[in-house]
């Protein structure tokens, strides 16, 4: 029977456009491709109505439509019912009518057979059915079926169709019970669909849903038997929580199949109200039956008389009320849940609240542009949703628009599921009050007993895990990593309480969440007045570590009550922590404070107070000048310290914000100090180490506190930031090593002249080039920083700021990976090609680790529009190593599992995903095909049965067709090979930039070899390549479409093969008859058509390829403007985020680079260096082996060991050979106070240093400019 409309219809799915970034070209080759589609529509539609209009004419004499307009008007004024029916006899009906049943009695499987034949009489000679008999008489274009006969039809016709339409019905009810046993979803819905409609057409809808609900209401009877277990005392709940989680998932597969069968089916209104009844109200029924045993086990005292709803039937069943006694009530205040039930309760609201989010998606995804009659009730809450239209069945009144009501807002499905919490509401509401107080009393008890037993006084930490999904993830910038363990309990446990307080909406659940509400009130000063109290321990009973684990942990409150207030916002729409979350704030606020001060005064009062050290006026050198001050030393180390507390415990950007703001007050400190020193002639030396040494350390410590390459090398652009006073302090110190150390002759020089006025009132140094004070010592001082002049970061410069960062920086890790084209990844996929061959007999976690590492460059590469160079160039440099040209020239279709061919896996899926839809519209035709011809090639309508059909009725038998029809497969492959041809521009115009660069680099590679790719580009090769291979694996045509291939479809689909391969010129044999009438027929109706789309096809595949060469060539002659920028990061960040799997792509690159830190470093030192050979390539770490790779504990001998043998050579540092006669030019514009006072500060100015008589020449000359000046200055100020 063939169900399928007849008329073709074109559709562009957009979806395609969301993984692009299409140019010029791209988007005129799409829109042309979408006007195409609507001209085809059109005049698909057009030939539909000259089809109605040629018969209706040929049918209705007395009618004559001659436009399109003529033909609408009759449609809208044509009264079904008031047709004139034919005179057929009475003995004619009762003859074809005893025929069919004979036939259905004596014969078997011929149901589909006679569904065929009735089908058949009510599609071709325009009759069906009619729902009243007139007599003995048909109606013509009558659009009502058979569902009754009227009382003044004979009995015999009545009886007679009875039996038959009983006979049919048993037939399909029992092939819809057989589908429901199918595991293939899609299929089963394309089924199930089919049945129904036939059922529509033999009995009402009414009727039919009533039949088809009581299939389904068995389905779920039986899996809600299996599932929801029966409540006992010994019942254990965890089990039962888990039961009913998985309960609820099969639910909504179910609720999910159901809406896809019956909505193209049933007006949508019916088909919400078939969901409700079927699935929503039986579920709500269930939980109430459970909830009662549960309330019945719980009165201790006697048995609660409960008043059960009785069970209504499936036609009339409406909302679920549990109804309660008032004594009932009475004792259900009485009844005490206890912590473990009420968190069980919870879980199973958690669960409904889930089951009502998905199914409203559902609803709104499905009827989003719907209406529904203002009339319609208990199907839909249109409170505060949009109602949905009523599809115009047959034999059903049509309603005007006037009486639609149209709602702005989404629906609102009405699913009552919380009247079967009602019961236990009570107990609930009374006993959430007491179990949060309860166990958070308890918790803060436990605390404070651990505290009194603990030797130290160190908190308990636990890492934070994370809870909120979807749209209220706190940002991954802003979560703690550790917190106080007691407090992690307490919220953790409120946690498992939320859902009782989210559950509530209008009057329902109020009381819970008022309590609930007011609980968590009292909780949250319990906690914050046990963190303050904490706070007053530090640091006289405990140590600075406490200090960053309370305030990590009071973010984490404050975060979790914020979300709390998100979420119930959403049902009260003001806010209702608005006071904890204040208080919090505030506490947070000084917390922070309290840090960065502790922090300063430490390093103000205790460690940078050296006696020793700072012993100016000691005319010894210190340690001969070889060393720094200890005071420094330490200072380092407490830095290192307190980065990696910071770093561990507290949420990254805020552990940024303090170690920056520590850094700069001390550098002020530290700058103010040292302009004030005054050493001796012996110590000066010790001055310069000093400031060098402070110098070399905040070089080091900028690397951590810097969230961009544009904040380490342009600090100028945030003169607000804390960054740009860091550099300013730095400028100072080096400013008062350069006039305080540098030689009196060097300086004399400079200055003899006097102080610049110009450069003092205009030039500004140090505030246009803050990394002056490291331009100055970069000479001596290996360093991966730069400044702006010298150009941007390396690649291990990059690598560093990376992964200095207290968490993954996605940003600066995309920035990273396609730093130098993509320098870093090309190592990582040699290593890991490397790790694939060393690690052959290790875990299959570890390769896959290894497999997946390439799968992550290639999607993270593939996704980033704006760099297609990179993927193009590593990747086709991987195929060139690996020497995988073949496999790319043939790419197979099933899934490889070699390391070598991974590579290959991944343009695979990528190529299948680019041609899924082009598969799902072949799969299509054939399948409509396919049922025409399975159609004509059924049993065929018997003689005595043909004769006995009323020749008033003209039917002609679908035999006489079948010569016609063997035409039919030669326009039914036209049609699909026409489809993929014209498809395949817009296919390449919508595939990413890199993936189009790739193919364009592969086929320079491979064309010398393959000659077949002058016809086409090696682009639109592969996917038809792709798509033919598709067609020959069933399972791959089966994952991606849910169709099962059988043998006609195969052999059909190989033809389609064969022609498209004989199109691109890939002929494995000679072309055969059929396949030369298929590309014929194209030919003769579109001359030269396939040329010209593979022609366009090879031009949009190029032309992205030629832009990119351009703009690499613009980029190798300096041109910024085509660099990229932080805002083209950043959109190619979020747009991985945004896509499949692709934070943890980011995530799983970001971890393997930090666990190869050390092994990068060394493999791009030996690429940059000067060594001949490079370093050999080692396996790469994927997991935390051992526990000598785990994490450890601050270390202070490894801080020194670094210091010491890394960081600063302090013996070097005193014979590094200073460049005076280019430093101190730069200090002309120096204002002439600060000039002054550190020249006093020299050591010649000592009253006790000897001279000679020319240094105190130029002492005294020196000394009379800055005088001279100075009065000069005081004279003009006192003449004002």
């Amino acid at each position: 029977m063939d169900w399928e409309d007849e008329y073709s219809h074109n559709s562009f799915d957009l979806h395609c456009l969301l993984d692009s970034f299409p140019g010029d070209l791209e988007f005129k080759q799409i829109f042309s491709d979408i006007d195409q589609k609507i001209e085809q529509n059109g005049t698909s539609i057009e030939h539909c109505i000259k089809e109605i209009q040629s018969e209706v004419n040929k049918q209705c004499p007395d009618v004559q439509l001659q436009t399109t307009t003529d033909c609408f008007e009759w449609l809208n004024n044509y009264n079904y019912n008031s047709s004139k029916s034919p005179s057929t006899s009475h003995g004619d009906l009762i003859k074809f009518l005893k025929a069919l049943q004979d036939l259905l009695k004596n014969e078997q499987n011929q149901e589909e057979m006679i569904l065929d034949l009735l089908w058949g009489l009510s599609c071709q000679s325009s009759i069906s059915i009619p729902s009243t008999l007139s007599g003995t008489s048909f109606h013509f274009l009558s659009r009502t079926s058979l569902h009754s006969v009227e009382d003044h039809s004979s009995m015999d016709v009545k009886s007679i169709w009875d039996d038959i339409r009983l006979h049919l019905r048993r037939f399909l009810v029992g092939k819809l019970q057989n589908h429901n046993e199918m595991n293939n979803s899609q299929q089963k819905i394309s089924l199930k669909n089919q049945c129904i409609q036939q059922l529509l057409f033999l009995y009402p809808e009414s009727e039919v849903i009533i039949k088809y609900q009581n299939i389904q209401n068995k389905l779920l009877a039986k899996l809600l038997q299996n599932c929801f277990p029966s409540y006992s005392r010994e019942s254990n709940l965890d089990i039962m929580v888990h039961e009913y989680k998985s309960t609820m998932l099969k639910l909504y597969s179910m609720i999910k199949e159901d809406f896809n069968t019956l909505c193209e089916i049933l007006a949508p209104s019916s088909t919400v109200k078939f969901i409700k009844e079927t699935y929503l109200d039986t579920v709500t029924e269930e939980m109430a039956k459970f909830l009662a045993n549960f309330c019945e086990l719980q009165f201790k005292e006697s048995a609660v008389p409960v008043i059960k709803t009785s069970k209504s039937s499936s036609r009339h069943r409406g909302a679920v009320h549990a109804l309660v006694t008032p004594e009932c009530s009475q004792k259900g205040r009485n009844v005490v849940l206890s912590l473990d039930e009420l968190t069980f309760l919870s879980e199973l609201i958690k669960s409904f609240l889930k089951l009502e989010k998905d199914v409203q998606e559902l609803l709104e995804e499905m009827f989003l542009l719907l209406k529904i009659p203002r009339n319609t009730s208990g199907i839909l809450d249109t409170s505060k949703g949009e109602a949905v239209i009523e599809k115009p069945r047959a034999n059903e009144t049509s309603i005007p628009s006037e009486q639609l009501l149209p709602v702005k807002e989404a629906t609102l499905l009405d699913f009552d599921w919380r009247n079967a919490f009602k019961e236990v509401s009570l107990p609930m509401a009374h006993c959430i009050t007491t179990a949060i107080e309860d166990f958070s009393i308890n918790i803060l008890q436990q605390e404070q007993d651990e505290r009194s037993s603990a030797v130290t006084y160190a908190m308990n930490l636990v890492n934070v895990q994370q809870v909120w999904q979807e749209n209220h993830v706190v940002p991954e910038e802003d979560q703690p990593k550790k917190i106080a363990k007691f407090c992690s309990d307490i919220m953790e446990k409120l946690d498992t309480m939320l859902p009782l307080a989210l559950a509530c909406r209008d009057d329902s659940f109020q009381e819970i969440r008022a309590n609930f509400v007011e609980a968590c009130c009292k909780v949250a000063t319990a906690v914050l007045t046990r963190l303050q109290e904490r706070s007053k321990e530090i640091p006289s009973k405990a140590p600075l570590k406490n200090l960053h684990t309370l305030l990590s942990t009071a973010v984490y409150v404050f975060q979790h009550f914020t979300q709390y207030d998100n979420l119930m916002k959403e049902n009260t729409k003001k806010p209702i922590f608005l006071v904890p979350v204040q208080r919090y704030q505030e506490f947070i606020n000084t917390l922070q404070f309290q840090v960065t001060d502790y922090c300063v005064r430490v390093c103000a009062t205790s460690i940078l107070q050296d006696a020793e050290s700072h012993h100016w006026d000691d005319y010894k050198a210190f340690y001969e000048g070889e060393r720094c001050s200890f005071s420094l030393q330490m200072w380092h180390y407490f830095f290192w310290a307190l980065h990696y507390d910071l770093w561990t415990i507290l949420p990254p950007k805020l552990a940024q914000e303090i170690l920056a703001e520590v850094l700069e007050k001390s550098l002020d400190l530290l700058a103010s100090r040292y302009a004030r020193a005054n050493p001796s002639y012996k110590r000066t030396p010790q001055i310069r180490l000093d400031v060098t040494t402070i110098l070399i350390c905040t070089e080091n410590m900028l690397w951590s506190i810097c969230t961009s390459v544009k904040k380490l090398l342009n600090p100028h652009e945030y003169i607000d930031d804390k960054i740009f006073k860091i550099h300013t302090h730095c400028n100072n110190l080096f400013t008062t090593l350069v006039i305080l150390t540098s030689p009196l002759t060097e300086l004399y020089q400079t200055f003899q002249h006097g102080m610049d006025d110009s450069a003092s009132g205009s030039l500004k140094p140090f505030s246009r080039q803050p990394l002056h004070w490291f331009s100055c010592i970069s000479h001596f001082y290996p360093s991966l920083l730069r400044t702006p002049s010298a150009g941007r970061l390396t690649t291990e410069g990059q690598l560093k700021l990376l992964l200095s960062q207290p968490g993954c920086n996605w940003s600066l890790l995309l920035e990273t990976l396609l730093h130098h084209d993509g320098f870093l990844l090309r190592i990582l996929l040699k290593s890991s090609k490397r790790t694939f061959q060393e690690q052959g007999s290790d875990t299959e976690n570890d390769l896959n680790q290894i497999s997946s590492l390439t799968e992550a460059i290639f999607k993270v590469l593939y996704y980033c529009n704006f760099s297609p160079q990179t993927f193009g160039n590593i990747f086709v440099s991987y195929m060139e190593e690996e020497q995988l040209w073949n496999f790319l020239y043939n790419i197979p279709v099933s899934t490889c599992m070699e390391s070598e061919l991974d590579v290959i896996r991944c343009l695979r899926l990528a190529l299948t995903d680019a041609v899924k839809d082009i598969v799902q519209q072949i799969i299509s035709v054939m399948n409509s095909g396919r049922n025409r011809e399975t159609n004509l090639n059924k049993h065929s309508v018997p003689d005595h049965l043909r004769d006995s059909i009323p020749k008033e009725w003209n039917y002609t038998p679908k035999e006489t067709k079948k010569k016609e029809s063997n035409k039919g497969f030669t326009r039914l492959a036209a049609q699909a090979v026409s489809i993929v041809i014209s498809k395949l521009p817009t296919v390449i115009a919508c595939l990413p930039p890199p993936i189009k660069y790739f193919f364009f680099l592969s086929e320079r590679k491979m064309s010398k070899n393959f000659v077949d790719l002058k016809k086409a580009s090696l682009l639109v090769w592969n996917l038809i390549v792709i798509i033919c291979r598709i067609f020959e694996d069933g399972n791959t045509v089966e994952l991606l479409t849910g169709a099962s291939l059988d043998r006609w479809s195969k052999e059909k689909l190989g033809l389609i093969c064969v022609c498209l391969e004989s199109i691109m010129g890939e002929q494995k044999s000679s072309p055969n008859q059929m396949t030369q009438k298929v590309i014929q027929s194209i030919e003769q109706q579109k001359p030269n058509w396939i040329e010209c789309q593979l022609l366009k096809a090879r031009k949009l595949s190029t032309e992205c390829a030629f832009m990119t060469i351009e703009k690499s060539t613009a980029l190798e002659e300096g041109d910024i403007d085509l660099e990229l920028t932080e805002q083209k990061i950043n959109m190619m960040v979020l747009d991985i985020c945004h896509k499949p799997g692709g934070s943890e792509y980011l995530r799983q690159i970001y971890h393997i680079m930090r666990l190869n830190e050390e092994y990068l470093k060394e493999q791009l030192f030996s690429m940059n260096g000067s060594e001949e050979r490079p370093l050999p390539i080692r396996p790469l770490k994927t997991t935390l082996r051992g526990v000598e790779d785990q994490p450890s504990a601050f270390n202070p001998f490894h801080v020194y060991k670094v210091f010491s043998e890394n960081m600063l050579d302090q013996s070097a540092i005193k014979k590094w050979n200073w460049n005076w006669s280019n430093l101190l030019p730069n200090y002309l514009g120096l204002d002439k106070m600060t000039f002054s006072v550190l020249l006093k500060n020299r050591w010649e100015m000592r009253k006790d240093e000897r001279l000679e008589e020319e240094e105190k020449a130029m002492l005294e000359h020196l000394k009379r400019i800055c005088n001279i000046q100075t009065s000069s200055a005081s004279d003009n100020t006192e003449e004002e």
